[in-house]
């Protein structure tokens, strides 16, 4: 069973004053919410059980999955609206939702992409499975020759974290990660330690050095975060070209 968890529980700032009134989640891009779009290109890579986190007006979002049920898809809400767990403490909180035994792909809920999500998550083999690409930005991991993750750093500020004390940025690839991976099982257990908010991304630099985490680029992959407002007209824009393509 393809299992998968979209990250809906989000505030939302950058997307106000939409989210003054609604969740990120349930924002139109081409007159269907980002949830509509992310759970569709599920659906079409044969997920049958999506977990949903919410925080950020949290009934909205369950009667939106309550009144579009999908055939052959099972919907089920992990409730954060008593504490913002992050990305990796709404994971975590959800992993009793999730079976046990099978790994899970995670989707930002503000990503539109052509991603491959079923070749993503088939041939996912290691501890975890990080989706990235070459596009600019301010933060990038930092990949081995041979795609492991050894760390992450910041541009702007040259801000460096990583487990391993020698590392150069300058002798490692540096790519941009998408907001979709997929999580073991043997990495979702080692959350058991941490506390109950923190950042995903977090946890995957202090546990690189001991479990094995892989970038992998997908070709002709196109994306769009849809963060802000001014980006909804190209978001819109955007997804009619994925549909027509």
């Amino acid at each position: 069973m393809r299992q998968a968890m979209i990250f809906a529980a989000g505030l939302g700032t950058r997307l106000r004053p939409l989210t003054d009134t609604m969740p990120k989640a349930l924002v139109p891009v081409g007159g269907e919410p980002l949830i509509g779009h992310v759970v569709e290109r599920l659906r079409q890579a044969g997920f049958e059980r999506v977990v949903v986190n919410v925080h950020h007006f949290p009934d909205q979002i369950i009667e939106y999955l309550e009144s579009h049920p999908v055939e052959g898809m099972q919907f089920l809400v992990s409730d954060e609206r008593e504490q913002l767990l992050e990305t990796g403490g709404g994971l975590k909180k959800a992993t009793p939702l999730l079976d046990a035994d099978s790994r899970v792909l995670v989707h930002n809920v503000d990503i539109l992409s052509n991603a491959d999500l079923c070749a993503l998550y088939d041939a996912a083999d290691c501890d975890a499975t990080l989706l990235v690409s070459e596009r600019e930005t301010s933060r990038y991991l930092l990949f081995d020759d041979n795609m492991r993750l050894v760390g992450w750093t910041n541009v702007k500020t040259g801000e460096v974290k990583s487990p391993y004390a020698t590392l150069r940025v300058e002798d490692c690839r540096r790519l941009a990660f998408s907001g979709i991976h997929v999580v073991a099982p043997s990495l979702l257990r080692l959350m058991e330690e941490w506390p109950p908010r923190f950042g995903i991304i977090d946890f995957y630099l202090s546990v690189c050095d001991r479990m094995v985490i892989r970038g992998v680029a997908q070709d002709g992959l196109r994306m769009l975060d849809v963060g802000k407002v001014d980006s909804l007209e190209k978001a819109s824009d955007f997804e009619g070209e994925l549909k027509r393509s």
